[in-house]
C-alpha cells in the first residue's frame, strides 16, 4: 500500500516546513540561473582558446628586430637575411611579414569592390608578404597561386608613391565568398588604398587575424598583399620541419644576431609560444569559471543533504509509525526522493527563467551571445540527477531507522 506513494502526504509535509522546503528550492533556482551562463562562459573560452586557425602553428617561429644602424641598407639587409635563413637545415620556407597572428600590433583596411564608394564592403585584416609568403606560413591555397616575383613592391616604395603602382592581392576563402558571393574571386578587382585596381591572384583556405578574439565584424575576414617589408616593419616567419623547431629558432637567431649585431631583437619564439601568451588570460578565465561551478554543484549538493538529514530527524517518529504499518526500505527511500524531485524540480524551474533573464542582462551590457536553448534541458537534468544523488544518502539512512528506534524519538 505504501509503494504508490501520493503527493499529498508529500506536500502536507512540506506545508509544515515551509522555510526548509524554501531554501532548497531558492538554492537550487541560484544554483540553476548562475551554472547554466557559467558554462556558456566556459564553453566560449574553451571554443576560444582551442580554436583552429588554419596554421601549422607547431612547424612557425617568429623574429622580430627593430633600429637600423646608419649606414645600413634595411631592404637589402632583409633579402640577405631571407637567403641566409632558407638555406639552413630544417627551414622549409621563411618570409617576412608586416604583422604575425597573436603579435601586438594589427593592420586592418576597408575593401571596397568599387573605387568611388563611400562606404567599404567588408573590413579585413591586410597581410603584407613577400616571395613564397603561402608556403612560409603554411596556408593552403583552394584557388590560384602564390605572388611571383616580380609581383612584389616594396611598402617604403608603395607609400612614398601613393599607392599607384598596380598590386596583386590573395583572399581568405570566408573574404573572397563575402566579396563574390556567387562566382570565383579569381581575376576580380577590389580596391584598398584608393583607386588602384588590386588584381586577386589566389584564395586560401584560411588567413587569420593577428587578434583572434577582438572584433566581431573582422573576425572572419583577411587578405595578404604583394607589397615587402623591411625588418624594422614586420616579422620573419620561418616554417620548418616539426622535429627541428627549436634547433632552427636557436641557430636562426643566432645568425640575425651575427649579421647586424647592432640591430635590436624585439622577440624570438615558436608560434605556439605566443598563443599560450595570448590566450592565457582565457585559461584563466576557464579555470576560474570552472572552479565556480564545481564549487556551486558541491554547495549545492551539501545544501541539499544537511536539510534533508535534518528532516530525517525531524520525522523519525513519521518513518517509524510508517515502518510499523509496513513500509518497506524502498518505500521510505521513494518518499524521500519524490520530495526532492518535487522541490528540485521548482527550482530549476525558476532557475531557468532566472538563467534566461540573466543571460539577456549579460547580453545587453557585455555584448555577450545569448544562452542556447540546448542550455536549459541540459541544465535542469543536471540539477535533478544532483538532488537526486544528493538525497540518495540521508533517505538510505532514514528507511534504515528500526521502526521501535523511531518511535521513540
Amino acid at each position: 500500500m505504501f509503494r504508490d506513494l501520493a503527493l499529498r502526504p508529500i506536500l502536507t509535509t512540506l506545508a509544515r516546513h515551509k522555510t526548509a522546503a524554501l531554501l532548497i528550492v531558492l538554492e537550487v533556482a541560484l544554483a540553476c540561473a548562475i551554472l547554466a551562463n557559467a558554462v556558456h562562459l566556459v564553453m566560449q573560452r574553451l571554443d576560444t582558446v582551442l580554436r583552429d586557425h588554419g596554421l601549422p602553428e607547431q612547424e612557425l617561429v617568429v623574429l622580430s628586430y627593430g633600429g637600423v644602424p646608419q649606414g645600413l641598407d634595411p631592404k637589402a639587409q632583409t633579402e640577405q637575411d631571407l637567403r641566409a635563413l632558407r638555406a639552413l637545415p630544417g627551414v622549409q620556407a621563411a618570409a617576412m611579414f608586416n604583422q604575425v597572428i597573436f603579435g601586438g600590433t594589427s593592420s586592418i583596411s576597408g575593401v571596397m569592390l568599387k573605387p568611388d564608394q563611400v562606404e567599404s564592403n567588408l573590413d579585413a585584416a591586410t597581410y603584407m608578404g613577400g616571395d613564397d609568403a603561402v608556403n612560409a606560413m603554411g596556408l593552403r591555397l583552394v584557388e590560384g597561386r602564390d605572388f611571383l616575383p616580380d609581383e612584389l613592391a616594396w611598402l617604403d616604395d608603395m607609400e612614398s608613391t601613393g599607392w599607384k603602382r598596380p598590386l596583386n592581392a590573395i583572399l581568405a576563402r570566408a573574404t573572397a565568398k563575402a566579396l563574390f558571393p556567387n562566382e570565383s574571386a579569381l581575376g576580380k578587382t577590389i580596391h584598398v588604398f584608393g583607386p588602384t585596381p588590386i588584381r586577386v591572384v589566389g584564395v586560401v583556405e584560411a588567413l587569420p587575424q593577428v587578434q583572434p578574439t577582438s572584433g566581431q565584424d573582422t573576425r572572419q575576414h583577411a587578405f595578404m598583399l604583394s607589397v615587402k617589408t623591411h625588418y624594422s616593419q614586420g616579422s620573419f616567419v620561418l616554417r620548418t620541419a616539426p622535429d627541428q623547431r627549436d634547433r632552427v629558432l636557436k641557430e636562426a637567431a643566432a645568425l640575425l644576431q651575427k649579421s647586424v649585431p647592432k640591430r635590436v631583437q624585439i622577440g624570438a619564439q615558436p608560434l605556439t609560444e605566443m598563443r599560450s601568451r595570448y590566450y592565457r588570460s582565457d585559461v584563466r578565465m576557464v579555470a576560474l569559471l570552472s572552479g565556480t561551478v564545481v564549487a556551486l554543484l558541491g554547495i549545492t549538493a551539501l545544501g541539499i543533504v544537511g536539510l534533508v538529514s535534518f528532516w530525517v530527524e525531524q520525522r523519525s517518529r513519521m518513518i517509524g509509525i510508517r515502518r510499523a504499518l509496513g513500509a518497506t526500505e524502498g518505500d521510505i527511500r521513494h518518499y524521500f526522493q519524490i520530495e526532492n524531485l518535487l522541490l528540485t524540480g521548482i527550482g530549476v524551474a525558476l532557475g531557468l527563467a532566472g538563467a534566461m533573464g540573466l543571460s539577456q542582462l549579460l547580453s545587453l551590457h557585455y555584448q555577450l551571445p545569448s544562452l542556447p536553448w540546448y542550455f536549459l534541458p541540459i541544465g535542469a537534468c543536471a540539477l535533478l540527477l544532483l538532488g537526486q544523488l544528493a538525497v540518495w544518502a540521508p533517505a538510505r539512512r532514514a528507511s534504515r531507522l528500526p521502526p521501535a528506534l523511531a518511535m521513540k524519538a
